[in-house]
């Protein structure tokens, strides 16, 4: 019968919160299974607790020219879409034992899943890491008036190091940050609101501008879904499925909503956030003290969100295979991915607004297709055992690459409606906005569905050590 790698290293991990986690992006082991599904509610929350999540409410009113209600609009639909994937890709977890990148090989093969881990990789651990390390080190910036680049260095360090631990490390952390996070977040959001005009009209953004205030947060909830069960394949197989999907969709959703809410309404109330220090100027608008508290959650919020992403920018380099020594291949992986991230960082301390509006954007490029091709692999294989497809080297399954590729390719080259490009559909009807995310979605799904049966390889056999209703 078919066998599996385990994670190795010290047992008893589930009792441990500074030694080093064992293994990388092996199976975890059923004695090992441990926490509670409760959890997923601040680990969730607490990443978006932070001034990166207030960035995305207010490109729509300020970039897009929406009103607060029709920017308020387009944040609960994008939220909520990212939320629902989210919640449903969490599930795997207790099921799979594997991390996200390595459960997507039933649908992208052994080697075709190098393309989308490949590209999680590089979002995760240098992209999402640079974006939220530019807000944390600007709030210490302006809490402390240190030199921006030593601020830098200090939101990296405490960083890494806890992404270096690994995985209870990061639970406990993010437990611990969310009643800090959320007290200060709620008092700073009443006090944006109090100086809002919520009712003032917009600048005519219609319905090309709330498409891509959708697309953007969509982006940011979604750019969690290639982490999802990256947190969860700790809990036991039987850990209830409704639980994990309600807390972490939950701890997404709400936290996204109300802090990006409070961007779009900081904009009415004459805060401009892509100019100068973008945290100074959404913090001006509360009384001094509140503001010095909102400059230190900002600051604790990127942490959070960045021991995350280099945390599972790690679990995805792993997943394409690189030869390293097993018991600390994850941990040296974090290490290098702070200090490349770093550098990134640095060069983004500048004009830090426009270049994060391009990034949610791109993000969501290559997310929807990727969930097209996930959500229709799962449809497809509902009601047969397919732990076989993830962890037998050398499964081919090449209707997910091509899906992939194939999708992203034609929606961004028909669809796309940013500065440096825009594409024939949004030429022409300027008033479509952006919907490569869709197009992207629908399209990867519908071509994943045709070639499935003609290009995906049999199931191989389930190996012993997974729990067969997986």
């Amino acid at each position: 019968m078919a066998t599996i790698d385990v994670a190795s290293g010290p047992r008893d991990y589930g009792n441990k919160v500074t030694a080093v986690e064992p293994g990388g992006v092996e199976f975890i082991p059923l004695e090992e299974r441990h926490g509670s599904p409760i959890q997923l509610l601040w680990t969730w929350a607490s990443p978006n607790l932070e001034f990166a999540t207030v960035f995305v409410g207010a490109i729509g009113t300020l970039f897009f020219g929406l009103s607060f209600w029709q920017a308020a609009s387009a944040i609960v639909v994008g939220n909520l879409l990212g939320s629902l994937t989210h919640g449903y890709l969490s599930t795997m977890g207790p099921r799979t034992g594997l991390p996200q990148m390595v459960a997507a090989r039933s649908a992208f093969g052994f080697f075709g899943n190098a393309i989308p881990a490949g590209l999680n990789a590089v979002m995760a651990g240098i992209g999402w890491f640079a974006v939220n390390s530019v807000s944390g080190a600007l709030a210490l910036n302006a809490l402390t008036h240190m030199p921006k680049v030593l601020c830098l260095l200090i939101v990296v360090g405490v960083q890494v190091v806890i992404a270096f631990i690994g995985h209870n490390m990061i639970h406990v952390w993010e437990r611990f940050a969310f009643p800090v996070l959320a007290i200060i977040f709620l008092i700073a959001v009443i006090c944006v609101f109090g100086k809002s005009h919520v009712g003032a009209p917009g600048g005519g953004g219609g319905f090309g501008g709330w498409m891509v205030l959708v697309s953007a947060s969509f982006g940011y909830a979604a750019g969690w879904n290639p982490y999802a069960s990256d947190y969860t394949r700790y809990f036991r197989p039987d850990t209830s499925r409704v639980k994990v999907f309600v807390y972490a969709a939950l701890g997404i959703f709400a936290s996204c909503v109300i802090l990006e809410l409070a961007g779009a309404a900081a904009v009415t109330a004459g805060a401009d956030p892509f100019f100068g220090n973008p945290t100074a100027a959404f913090t001006d608008l509360m009384p001094t003290a509140i503001g010095k508290l909102t400059l230190l959650a900002i600051a604790v919020g990127a942490v959070s969100a960045n021991v995350l992403n280099i945390y599972s920018g790690a679990m995805a380099f792993l997943a394409l295979e690189i030869k390293l020594p097993s018991h600390i291949r994850r941990a040296i992986t974090a290490g290098v991915f702070g200090v490349i991230g770093f550098f990134v960082a640095w060069s983004g301390l500048h004009d830090a607004g426009a270049k994060y509006e391009n990034f949610l954007l791109v993000i969501a490029y290559w997310v929807a297709p990727w969930l097209g091709v996930i959500l229709t692999d799962r449809f497809l294989r509902r009601g047969t055992p397919s732990e076989g497809t993830m962890v037998t080297r050398g499964y081919a399954n090449w209707a997910g690459p091509i899906a992939f590729v194939v999708s992203t390719v034609v929606s961004v080259w028909l669809f796309c409606d940013q500065t440096k490009y825009v594409g024939p559909v949004p030429t022409h009807f300027t008033n479509v906005g952006d919907l490569t995310p869709v197009v992207g979605f629908l399209m990867a799904a519908v071509i994943y569905a045709v070639l499935f049966k003609p290009l995906a390889a049999p199931v191989p056999p389930t190996p012993a050590v997974v729990p067969s209703d997986a």
